[in-house]
């Protein structure tokens, strides 16, 4: 899937691509001592943090293909169909990517899994497979080049005993996947995989929100770093370059979108060249990602003195993001929290309804950055403890400027509690 960051830097001019992967390759040569000596004091000094990260086990992978087993049963479903991507991942460990070949698993309600591979490909499946399965014998079926891989599920579906059954297609299966296994399988009932994938991915286990704390404090750390080397003049590039190479002291993969002065009133930013200047706000966003699972946090800063206006609009947007997480508590519907939030911004003259707010309050997260459920109005989805989303509430001034404050919140058994803090201010964003 691709970012918000990627999609702006797809369309950055040919001058600042060329830039952002000559300063990555500068950061990237060299041994630890060199890169180290490269970088500003705040970030140079950083440490690593992976031995922190315990990654998710075998017997925990198991446990969640049995939650799904009991869900299908829930829904009416006799399996799932997954394929490459995060929910494959999140319910096998598999890391796969494929292309134009099909590689699936097929998860039934009472049978054995499966798994569909290309010929050529088995080794590389059998391996990963081995450290999803549940122990036992490990039923893989290949395809050569010139075979149909929809006849080698539709045969599995039936020795399952669901060939007429109601299977369930994980949601970011491509069209001609989907397709081509329907008409395999024409008996089959397909619908969405969504209440099984979704139903277990959206509650987080300890060790779940333990790494996503993780996460969002490793992002904390580089955002923070980064703010104490940045320097009037610099370009978004170059900003966006400085948080990689925090991230990677810090010893976790991740990047950022970084907006300057009135490009920040676009709430997913603009490819125009930017530079960062004195008394002007800046918007950095995004994350990293921790054995899997992401933060996503945004803070927005000016270098300087702000203007009362900017203090006030800062005001307003903290306001709002400390009132959706007092809000927050199991049993109340999703669509409740963004109303409560977004009267504050349009109780403050930043109304009517989509005018300056012009986003949902937040997204779930998890292994992807946007994940189910959402908090959005209409959203009649009822938080329960140990959901996570995003609070990212904000006001955007065409022309002007923006600002948005996003922290990861955690729905407790009673309430709601932000994994960071809140952001103090505008020209001390970090606290002194």
């Amino acid at each position: 899937m691709i970012s918000r960051r990627h999609f702006l830097e797809a369309g950055s001019i040919a001058a600042g691509v060329a830039t952002v992967a000559r300063a990555s390759r500068a950061f990237a040569s060299g041994d630890d001592q060199q890169r180290g000596n490269s970088l500003p004091p705040s970030i140079a000094k950083l440490q690593s943090r992976k031995p922190e990260a315990t990654p998710i086990t075998r017997e925990e992978r198991i446990a969640r293909q049995q939650h799904a087993r009991e869900l299908m049963s829930e829904n009416g479903l006799d399996g799932i169909v997954l394929m490459e991507g995060t929910s494959l991942e999140y319910f096998t460990g598999v890391r796969w990517w494929g292309g134009e070949r099909l590689f699936a698993l097929v998860l039934p309600a009472k049978a054995e899994a499966f798994y569909v591979c290309p010929a050529f490909e088995e080794g590389r499946a059998r391996e990963q497979v081995a450290n999803a399965s549940e122990g036992g014998r490990l039923d893989v079926r290949t395809w050569q080049e010139d075979e149909s891989p929809y006849a080698r599920v539709a045969q599995g579906l039936k020795d399952r005993g669901i060939s007429t059954g109601k299977l369930g297609m994980e949601e970011t299966i491509r069209f001609v996947f989907s397709d081509g296994i329907a008409r395999a399988a024409p008996q089959v009932t397909f619908v969405s995989a969504t209440p099984v994938t979704s139903g277990c991915r959206m509650i987080k286990s300890s060790h779940e929100l333990a790494l996503m704390r993780l996460a969002c404090q490793v992002t904390l750390a580089a955002y923070q770093a980064v703010y104490h080397a940045l320097q009037a003049g610099m370009t978004q590039h170059r900003v966006a370059d400085l948080i990689s190479a925090a991230y990677n002291q810090l010893g976790f993969p991740g990047e950022a979108s970084v907006q300057a002065g009135e490009y920040t009133a676009l709430p997913h930013g603009s490819a125009t060249p930017q530079i960062i200047r004195k008394g002007s706000i800046v918007m950095i966003d995004d994350g990293c990602t921790v054995e899997g699972y992401q933060s996503d946090i945004t803070r927005t800063f000016v270098l300087g003195k702000a203007s009362d206006k900017m203090k006030q609009v800062f005001d307003i947007v903290h306001r709002a993001q400390a009132t959706a997480v007092a809000t927050a508590r199991p049993g109340l519907e999703c669509g409740s929290i963004d109303a409560a939030a977004r009267k504050v911004i349009t109780d403050a003259g930043y109304g009517p309804d989509y005018k300056y707010f012009t986003h949902r309050l937040g997204h779930g997260m998890g292994m992807d950055g946007h994940e189910w459920p959402y908090l959005v109005r209409g959203n009649t989805v009822k938080l329960a403890p140990n959901m996570t989303f995003s609070d990212e509430p904000g006001i955007y001034i065409r022309g002007e400027f923006g600002i948005r404050l996003e922290d990861d919140m955690h729905i407790t058994e009673n309430g709601a509690e932000l994994l960071t803090p809140q952001s103090p201010s505008l020209e001390d964003p970090f606290g002194a």
